[in-house]
């Protein structure tokens, strides 16, 4: 491991000069991810910037012009944000993606924003004797000639085929959840579709934040489709293993035919899949099982797959199905 700097700014403008003053800095939360890195030799920076203990840990419900909703802070651990009562009763699929995600010690310890920031667990860009464009551009893509089982079918490139491993951001992305950062150049609201970037011709930039922005918050509007939601995630085993191909869904029933209806996608893009086409091809229809499929198949129009990959477009329409047929009944039974 590389040596490193550390500080502990007071307050948000100070860990924001301090990233923005030292090229190569890194800001530190929980560490999950961060540190696991640093060990490897992925990454290392030189200085490390320390913002566990900022006032950013709280969750708020908001209600102002724009609506209602609530605002989750960056610093809120994994563990207490599933177990907060208002998230389990009014948005259970993001309480049910944080418990399928990592273990109990690790949920303990990791936050909403690093949740949101972490790295792909591709077993290439993990292992620096391997070339890797993410990790280090121009050296090529070992995933696509290698093992590949966990890659990409939806947005990937040339460049890179890996996915991202957060359960929570795709319950966030199909919330339509907006993030609060801040920078030297102030604060701004990024929409969640808009903060992790497709690979295209530079894999190794994940999001569309500048190296000295700062998430402070995340912000999740409360819909007519918000408290019949829920998560569903495919795995190798049932605890701390990575998504094969996860479902994050919210619907609203009107009369017995869709009105509202969220779909994200896990485990099958770079980024949290937001499943558009399916959902415009659902909206003002009865939710039929022919329905749902004819519905995902659109959304997988552009898949790639291969002989290790082709096994997540049925895994997809099959948990896709089961996912929207439970919660059309778990509506039908609110009515």
């Amino acid at each position: 491991m590389k040596a490193f700097d550390y500080v502990r700014p007071a307050d948000t403008r100070a860990a924001v000069r301090a990233v923005a003053d030292r090229p190569g800095a890194r800001f530190l939360a929980g560490g999950t991810n961060l540190v696991d890195h640093l060990k490897l030799g992925v990454a290392a920076p030189d200085l490390l910037v320390d913002v566990r203990r900022l006032p950013l840990d709280t969750v708020e419900v908001y209600d102002d012009a724009v609506g209602t909703g609530l605002r989750i802070g960056a610093n809120v651990r994994n563990s207490d944000l599933a177990a907060h009562p208002v998230i389990r009763s009014s948005y259970p699929v993001i309480a049910r993606a944080l418990l399928s995600g990592a273990s109990g010690q690790i949920r303990h310890q990791a936050t909403t924003a690093g949740n949101l920031l972490q790295r792909t667990r591709c077993v290439y860009f993990q292992d620096v004797t391997t070339p890797c464009n993410k990790r280090e551009p121009g050296t090529g893509c070992s995933a696509r000639e290698g093992y590949g089982r966990y890659n990409a079918i939806l947005g990937a490139s040339d460049g890179c085929v890996a996915t991202h491993p957060s359960d929570l951001a795709v319950a966030l992305a199909a919330l339509e959840s907006t993030v609060v950062v801040t920078g030297g150049d102030g604060e701004r609201r990024v929409p969640f579709e808009e903060l992790h970037r497709l690979p295209g011709d530079r894999p190794d930039a994940d999001t569309t934040l500048a190296p000295d922005e700062l998430v402070l918050a995340v912000e999740v509007p409360s819909t007519g489709a918000t408290r019949c939601s829920t998560y569903r995630k495919v795995r190798d085993r049932a605890s701390y293993a990575f998504a094969l191909v996860s479902v994050a869904a919210a619907l609203h029933l009107e009369d017995g035919a869709v009105r509202d209806v969220r779909v994200a996608w896990g485990g099958v893009a770079p980024n949290p899949w937001r499943a558009r086409a399916l959902e415009a091809a659902l909206i003002g229809r009865p939710l039929t099982g022919d329905a749902v499929l004819a519905a995902v198949d659109a959304e997988l129009g552009a898949a790639q797959t291969d002989e290790q990959t082709a096994y997540k477009v049925p895994m997809l329409r099959g948990a896709t199905l089961h996912t929207l047929t439970e919660l059309a009944e778990l509506a039908e039974e609110g009515r």
